[in-house]
């Protein structure tokens, strides 16, 4: 009875909007006084919960987008996107998706995304003529391929937990990545012929090879990351160190963009941005150790058996609950919360951690695009002066082809396992 009165405290907190982190520690510090566990508990928690290898390579993928960002590789990447796709109906906007794509094989992050490369898709796409409406939607909508075409913070985050190989994990969201790509692409074809936006003429071959050549050395970024970690050169985290590595070379010593002031604010932005998602580790590993002491994992995989033993039905479910969980919580923080818990269920049921971990990324990462939490909504709002209700509206029919992806990749499990089985084994 205690845990479920503390977890109606904790759904208060949240609709009072009291950060989530802190709702979560507030918690937890409850329940140790309440349950005379030694202080000390919260503190070895904390501890363990970050004290992973694995874990090392957040900071290090957040660097490695930070520099990028910072060493005028976002601007190459616009002007080879435009060259391939910006003379398509409504180009600007799948330059915005495909430069997503490009952008996702180097940070790992939807909020690099959204806030980074979206300063500079807003801007294009301002001045080409696209209504501010169609322009937030695609933005935001793209952004969240970042977490699914590997690297992807979230992945390593998940790995950890459920000792799945993180390379395998990386693997398995390339080709749901591009069919999100794909869907978004479909549908801003169809309101941009609804709008009649006008169409640009092809770009000649010869400026295509030479923004090929400009962007050639950033576009070996994720390359490297998942040759190194297919071929069994290095570790992700290793693969994380050495991407970081060679994007502080090309915007240092190749591109030249980064003065040593730069370079001070890049690492200052990263060891910020990686406080907070450590923070925010932190306190869900203590609600998440919190769930696991009352015996809630245990309860729930010998119930649910018992409501259906259908593994489809029971995969159904389980993804409904973590949609309903991300319109109110950090995705990070739902997956460090729930995924002990998830994980004997998914052992009774048969369901594929590696294929799981994809499929839960994807439903957490839909959580950024609806209200009230919303993140990348909020940061389109502040980026372009739109009301976020603006925002939240014209966004909304773009979940429907990002929600027929994930509901494909549920039950056609080939889509995520098929690439990591044939090159790694």
């Amino acid at each position: 009875m205690e845990i479920l009165i503390l977890v109606g405290i904790f759904l208060v907190l949240i609709f009072l909007n009291i950060p989530v982190s802190f709702a979560l520690l507030m918690i937890s510090a409850v329940y140790v006084l309440l349950s005379d566990i030694p202080l000390l508990v919260i503190s070895h928690v904390l501890t363990s919960s970050m004290d992973s290898f694995v874990l090392t390579a957040i900071p290090l993928f957040i660097l490695t987008a930070n520099l990028m960002d910072q060493g005028s590789v976002t601007d190459r990447i616009i002007d080879f996107c435009k060259d391939l796709v910006g003379h398509l109906r409504g180009g600007l906007a799948h330059v915005n998706v495909l430069a997503s794509c490009i952008f996702a094989g180097m940070s790992g992050s939807v909020l690099a995304d959204a806030a980074g490369l979206g300063i500079v898709e807003v801007k294009m796409m301002r001045e080409g003529g696209y209504d501010d409406d169609f322009t937030c939607a695609i933005t935001a909508a793209s952004s969240i391929i970042g977490p699914i075409i590997p690297p992807s913070i979230a992945m390593v985050i998940y790995g950890s937990i459920s000792r799945e190989s993180v390379g395998k994990l990386f693997l398995g969201g390339f080709i749901p990545g591009l069919l999100i790509a794909v869907a978004l692409m479909i549908q801003a074809f169809l309101y941009a012929r609804k709008k009649n936006y006008p169409i640009v003429k092809r770009a000649p071959l010869k400026q295509i090879a030479y923004h090929f050549y400009r962007v050639f050395l950033p576009l070996l970024t994720p390359v490297i990351i998942l040759g190194g970690i297919t071929t069994g050169v290095f570790t992700p985290t290793e693969a994380a160190a050495v991407a970081a590595f060679y994007a502080f070379v090309l915007g240092k010593f190749v591109y030249r963009a980064l003065s040593w002031k730069r370079c001070f604010k890049t690492f200052l932005a990263t060891a910020m941005l990686t406080g907070v998602v450590v923070f925010i580790m932190g306190m869900a590993a203590l609600w998440s150790w919190m769930l696991t002491n009352e015996g809630l994992a245990r309860d729930l995989a010998r119930v649910l058996p018992t409501l259906t033993t259908s593994p489809h039905v029971m995969l159904f479910l389980i993804v409904v609950v973590l949609l309903i969980l991300g319109c109110f919580i950090e995705p990070l923080a739902i997956m460090i919360m729930i995924l002990p818990v998830i994980l004997p269920i998914l052992q009774t049921y048969g369901i594929s951690t590696l294929h799981f971990g994809v499929v839960m990324t994807l439903a957490l990462m839909m959580g950024v695009l609806t209200p009230p939490f919303g993140e990348c909504l909020f940061i389109l709002s502040a980026i372009t002066g739109v009301p976020v209700g603006r925002v939240t509206r014209a966004t909304a029919p773009y979940l429907i082809g990002i929600g027929m992806v994930l509901f494909l990749i549920m039950y056609v499990p080939s889509l995520i396992t098929w690439l990591p089985g044939l090159l790694m084994k």
